[in-house]
């Protein structure tokens, strides 16, 4: 058995699989988000820890043999986060999460240093970890002083599995610290913000032991002591590495919290003008670029909020069949936006209501508006280099036929429905430990699950969408000069 790990920022998945690969079992820990000032986003690393007793618990008490057989465990994780501990290991403050932009001015500022662009491949964006230190030294200085150690928030919890510091090259590519080429860390953009390596945990490949399990856990969770721990991945990388979206051409689109057009590379291609992530993949040797949208099912959980429907009622409202855009626009920038606009400033609008903008046109403007979104990063993609031809959709507003339609036909590409299955990045950090355990080859551990069903782009209304792309797109300029 090997167990798979997947802090996200609503919760924390524990994975079982077998030998085969089938999904045994799983269990969850809730989370919450605090939001204390606008634009700030946090969460208290210790609640990890809680809920990730939680999931493991649940897992204890429904498949304790199972649970028991466990020979590695993998791990997935929320980006860019920064837990800074001191010299003792003990938490300075909460950990400043990937959605929380406070600094954004730090950002600008480590952007304008060529440096950073030419050796991470990427924007130094107001979400990436190396900003908020700039920001944590310039207001609360005294905290500052006290870091010993910045880990981002899996890593986090493999401090508490195996006592060790160690990260791994996808997660730690969104730092802005990570030579993304070279897959080490960039000793002169850590002197950028008064950090050296002996800040940094050690880094090693996803498919690599990065430590062994404790006696005290392996004794609570009736697990033999020192089994491996894998390195792990970023929970994009481990989703791609459960979609086994690992070799050149192969793409998924995610529809969670945030919106993540992922494309898998077999070589280095950086092109941080297009705003486009370009990180190393979780498998040695490969990496992958993706668009990135802050507010995906975020932006439809938002509305599920307002009106006082959930998520299903509202696209339930929708029915099966895709419907024309009406002329309202939704912007899904609810906390900035990442690709391609690098704005953190930036919020969403509804354009074009009338007398009979219905709750279902508000809600097939939201759908439509990150479909739009997804087709910027498309669009950004192609200026980085890669064509899709087709993706895979993943994620927890994938279950929405309605909006798996507004995406093909907005992106104008195919878009693959995998077999009933659990492929996300809980499966993918599963896969990653069992490669460690194992020596077994990445590549044919990660292969792709079969396709239960395709949906074509809509031809007839192809230029429908288009046009209310065009719109979508007009329409961020306008909002940026009116709020700037």
């Amino acid at each position: 058995m090997y167990l798979g790990l997947d802090l996200g920022t609503s919760g924390v998945k524990a994975l079982l699989i077998d030998d085969g690969q089938k999904v045994i079992g799983a269990g969850h820990g809730s989370l919450d988000v605090s939001r204390p000032h606008p634009g700030w986003s946090e969460q208290d690393p210790a609640h990890w820890i809680e809920a990730s007793e939680t999931a493991i618990a649940e897992l204890k008490a429904s498949h304790p043999k199972e649970l028991a057989a466990v020979k590695g465990i993998g791990l997935s994780g929320q980006m860019h986060g920064a837990t800074l501990l001191d010299q003792s290991d003990k938490v300075l403050r909460p950990c400043i999460l990937w959605n929380d932009t406070r600094s954004h001015v730090e950002a600008a500022a480590l952007d304008a240093d060529p440096r950073f662009r030419k050796l991470t491949g990427n924007i130094v964006f107001p979400g990436f970890t190396a900003p908020k230190l700039a920001w944590v030294k310039t207001n609360e200085p005294a905290i500052f002083a006290k870091v010993a150690k910045v880990l981002l928030p899996k890593d986090y919890l493999r401090l508490w599995l195996t006592g060790e510091h160690i990260s791994e090259m996808s997660d730690s590519a969104g730092t802005s610290w990570l030579d993304v080429g070279e897959r080490r860390w960039a000793p002169e953009l850590l002197a950028a913000t008064s950090l050296d390596e002996k800040h940094m945990p050690s880094l090693v490949e996803g498919t690599a032991k990065a430590g062994g399990l404790r006696g005290e856990l392996a004794s609570k969770w009736g697990i033999a002591s020192g089994i491996p721990v894998a390195g792990g991945a970023g929970d994009n990388a481990a989703s791609a590495c459960g979609m086994g979206t690992v070799g050149a051409g192969h793409a998924f689109v995610s529809l969670g919290t945030s919106g993540v057009l992922f494309a898998a590379n077999a070589s280095y291609l950086p092109n941080p003008e297009s705003a486009v992530h370009t990180f190393c993949h979780a498998l040695p040797n490969t990496w992958h670029q993706m668009g990135v949208i802050l507010s995906a099912t975020d932006s439809l959980n938002w509305l599920s909020e307002i009106t006082g429907k959930s998520a299903g009622d509202l696209t339930g409202e929708l029915g099966d069949t895709l419907k024309a855009p009406t002329g309202v626009t939704f912007l899904p920038y609810l906390s900035g936006e990442r690709t391609p606009h690098n704005d953190s400033a930036i919020r969403g609008s509804f354009t074009g209501l009338a007398h009979q903008s219905s709750r279902a046109v508000l809600t097939q403007a939201v759908l439509e508006g990150v479909a739009f979104a997804f087709r910027d990063s498309l669009e950004a993609l192609k200026t980085a280099g890669t064509t899709l031809n087709r993706v895979t959709a993943i994620g927890g507003g994938s279950r929405s036929r309605y909006w798996l339609k507004a995406i093909a036909t907005a992106l104008q590409v195919p878009v693959d429905i995998p077999a009933d299955g659990d492929f996300g990045a809980a499966f993918g950090a599963a896969r990653l430990g069992l490669i460690a355990a194992t020596g077994a080859d990445p590549l044919a551990v990660c292969a792709a699950p079969a396709t239960d069903a395709t949906i074509e782009p809509d031809i007839g209304l192809g230029g429908a969408f288009a046009d209310a792309y065009q719109r979508y797109r007009e329409l961020y300029p306008a909002i940026r000069a009116v709020t700037a």
